[in-house]
């Protein structure tokens, strides 16, 4: 059996997603047993994590700065705004290096069963800044959920008046899927694929 502090730190690591508790025994034995290699560096990074992280107060996205690179980049179509359900899904989106416009995180998507309400998302700041921004399109790239297609048609409800092309993703994202677990070729065709809502 491990010591007490082992096993804190299995039960801590079983709370991740994807994780129970053996999974997370066999995590926190490697560590262990590469101290050197693994944990030491893990720890440091963490605690730069810790102190360094901050949320973009333009797009939602976390990143060391704020606005974060993106925002903040000279380089990106300031345009095209992509808005996604949370950070995990704009950091798909970055994965594939296709997309060079801007993002916004909702922070969420609006669900009866889990009560998360449009006072809840970040819905308002979206519309401010598409005006501020002078943004000419928008894609909606939300999950392809009863939840994400409740969300798409409340946002089309409130932009539908604004003088900007609305898109979504179309095909690749099958029906239930979360785009951080598309691979990149399907991200592309979804992007590529995008139609006027």
């Amino acid at each position: 059996m491990a010591g007490q502090d082992i096993e804190k730190l299995i039960k801590l690591v079983a709370k991740l997603p994807s994780l129970g508790t053996r999974s997370s025994r066999r995590i926190v034995l490697q560590l262990i047993k590469k101290k050197e290699t693994l944990l030491l560096p893990l720890i440091e990074a963490m605690n730069d994590v810790a102190n360094n992280i901050k949320t973009c107060e333009i797009c939602g996205n976390f990143d060391t700065t704020s606005p974060c690179s993106i925002c903040s980049s000279a380089t990106r179509e300031s345009h095209i705004l992509c808005v996604v359900q949370d950070v995990a899904d704009l950091w798909a989106m970055e994965r594939i290096s296709f997309f060079k416009g801007k993002y916004h995180v909702l922070g969420g998507i609006l669900s009866a069963l889990d009560g998360i309400t449009p006072e809840d998302l970040n819905i308002d700041a979206l519309i401010e800044r598409i005006s501020k921004e002078e943004i000419k399109e928008v894609i909606l790239a939300l999950p392809a959920t009863v939840d994400g297609q409740i969300t798409t048609h409340y946002l089309l409800s409130r932009l539908k008046d604004l003088p900007l092309k609305i898109t979504t993703l179309a095909q690749g994202i099958p029906m239930g899927a979360e785009l951080d677990y598309m691979d990149e070729g399907t991200l592309q065709l979804a992007l590529n694929s995008r139609k006027l809502l």
